[in-house]
């Protein structure tokens, strides 16, 4: 009993480090958030803290350069920080807020988002925030709309001033497709939204207030096409440097951009070969392009395509809960819908969910890109072969059940910190809901016959294909020399993609420089999961894992490692 209060005491001096260390970093957070909320408030409306309704980014020179230095000085106190005194779950988060903080400063110096990106203002103007969950009374959030139209003027004005020529030809006409979006929404969507206002007075407010934001928006899209398209340049990358800082400070992934490279174009030539299999068992006479040509074609008509993907929404949800794949903590189902029009540009399908801090807007929203009715029939009928049955399925998986919706129904209900909660990863948000689509079926959905699991392994084969080419492009296009043509053709090549919606993935390429997190995400957890199979043994099971997993928040995946693996000689190996 003498030597077990021995070594208490002993232990002392050392517990009241540590419990000082981890006050210290708390505060640190706490005053950290502070300013990281005042000056983006609509990420804290987005997470669901309404404190910040109306108020919006606007972007100032001031503004911008006061942030910058705050972020700089944030970076200074953590890297003098006795992090080796934190708590375990401090040190993760102080791992965290690092990652964070890098990732802001990144926007600044490294993709120089507000000097390089028209894009980044049209995005800043986002009324749909206040449409979609009904959290408040409508005529409250109105009032809140009607602020952020107000503000709309000098978010233009700062654009303008801080834009600098040339920018990037693809930057600017999609900023100019953004634009106008978000001009038609404000035209057409919001006014179709406050069809229950009844508050007169109001309503002449918000007709006051929406023309001033789409004159606004109309003059900034004008000023893109005649100020700026005509000087833009071809050059959008961000070069190989930039890059590899970009993956090692947000992902916390040590590998090259050649060495992740070399791992995409493996796994692409290895996916491809899965394609070619499930292609020969459907039809081992023809070519499996003209296998998969006949599942392409084998889609809903472009009034359908919405109502179609919905019904078997409910199918795929009750196959989770049926093989135990993963919990599902709560009742509320996602509701498919239409993207709304301005984010049409830049999106195929995706997924509005509430936020962890949301309490009474609970409504979540899976968004469908329709053709564009002013497409020509060829171009619509392109678009609605990538929404064939087969594909259509797939993306449920991905984007509601068990994948985006899912994972943040766990990340609202979990019991994981405020950090882990309002920063996420890129590469194990997007990267576990595609690792679903192959999970999923790997679990047996859609074998009924020999036959259908083969169409869906086909469907589910081109889409992992898409985000291997997305990856393999993305490191081309910012590390190398790759031209938007070039990706396209890369698209249409390697994942079969028709013209337009190729075009439209190589676009995106080239302002999403991450989007190879998709593909880089899903093999490191499929990694995770082998790594934690062999240390769980028989206690292993799928749901186990992936609660386990899910519980955490969604930080980086190394950091994942670190808090499921026993052995830290397995931290570091998060890829092969």
């Amino acid at each position: 009993m003498l030597r077990v209060l021995c070594l208490l005491l002993a232990a002392l001096p050392g517990l009241a480090w540590a419990a000082e260390a981890d006050r210290q970093f708390e505060a640190l957070t706490n005053e950290y958030l502070e300013g990281h909320f005042a000056f983006r408030p609509s990420s804290a409306v987005k997470l669901g803290m309404h404190e910040y309704d109306g108020r919006m980014e606007i972007f100032g020179r001031e503004s911008l350069d006061r942030e910058y230095a705050r972020l700089q000085s944030f970076s200074k106190r953590l890297a003098a920080f006795p992090v080796e005194q934190l708590s375990d779950d401090l040190r993760i988060d102080f791992q965290i807020l690092r990652a964070a903080i890098r990732e802001e400063l990144f926007w600044f110096d490294g993709s120089e988002s507000f000097i390089r990106n028209p894009m980044t203002y049209p995005r800043a103007f986002k009324p749909s925030m206040y449409l979609t969950r009904s959290y408040a009374p409508i005529e409250t959030r109105l009032k809140h709309i009607i602020q952020m139209e107000r503000q709309t003027p000098q978010l233009f004005a700062n654009a303008r001033a801080n834009l600098k020529k040339p920018l990037s030809r693809v930057f600017v006409e999609t900023a100019i497709k953004v634009t106008d979006g978000a001009a038609s929404f404000l035209e057409k969507d919001v006014k179709l939204a406050l069809k229950d206002v009844t508050d007169q007075k109001l309503l002449a407010e918000f007709e006051e207030a929406n023309q001033l934001a789409l004159k606004e928006l109309r003059g900034y899209s004008q000023w893109l096409k005649t100020e700026q398209l005509p000087h833009a340049q071809e050059r959008f990358a961000l070069g190989r440097e930039k890059y590899f800082r970009m993956v090692r400070d947000q992902e916390l992934v040590e590998e090259t951009p050649e060495e992740i490279l070399k791992i995409g174009m493996r796994e692409l030539r290895r996916e491809q070969e899965v394609f070619r299999a499930a292609g020969r068992v459907i039809d081992p006479n023809k070519p499996p392009l003209e296998v998969f040509a006949t599942i392409q074609n084998d889609h809903p008509t472009a009034a359908n395509l919405i109502p179609d993907i919905a019904k078997n929404c409910e199918s795929i949800r009750q196959f989770i809960l049926d093989k135990k794949i993963c919990s599902i903590p709560s009742e509320v189902r996602a509701v498919v819908d239409e993207t709304p029009s301005y984010n049409r540009a830049t999106s195929f399908a995706s997924m509005n969910s509430p936020g962890p801090f949301e309490t009474k807007g609970l409504e979540a929203y899976y968004y469908v890109t329709p053709v564009d009715p002013l497409w020509t029939a060829v171009q619509q009928k392109e678009w609605l072969t990538a929404f064939n049955y087969y594909t259509s399925d797939v993306l449920s998986i991905h984007e509601a059940y068990p994948g985006h919706y899912v994972q943040h129904l766990h990340v609202n209900t979990s019991k994981a910190s405020r950090l882990r909660k309002i920063f996420s990863s890129y590469a194990f948000v997007e990267g576990w809901a595609h690792y679903t689509e192959q999970m999923v079926l790997d679990e047996g959905f859609g074998a009924t016959d020999k036959i259908q699991a083969a169409k869906y392994r086909m469907a589910q084969a081109d889409e992992s294909l898409l985000r291997y080419c997305r990856l393999c492009c993305a490191i081309q296009m910012h590390c190398g020399d790759m031209t938007v043509d070039e990706a396209t053709k890369f698209f249409q090549d390697n994942c079969y993609y028709a013209e337009q919606p190729a075009r439209q993935e190589a676009t995106r390429g080239s302002f999403d420089p991450g989007y190879l997190n998709y593909s880089l995400g899903k093999l490191m957890i499929f990694k995770l999961r082998e790594d934690w199979r062999k240390q769980e043994g028989d206690k292993f099971s799928m749901q186990r894992f992936h609660d386990t997993m899910l519980g955490q928040g969604m930080p980086q995946i190394p950091l994942l490692r670190q808090m499921m693996l026993k052995d830290k000689s397995q931290w570091a190996k998060a890829l092969e």
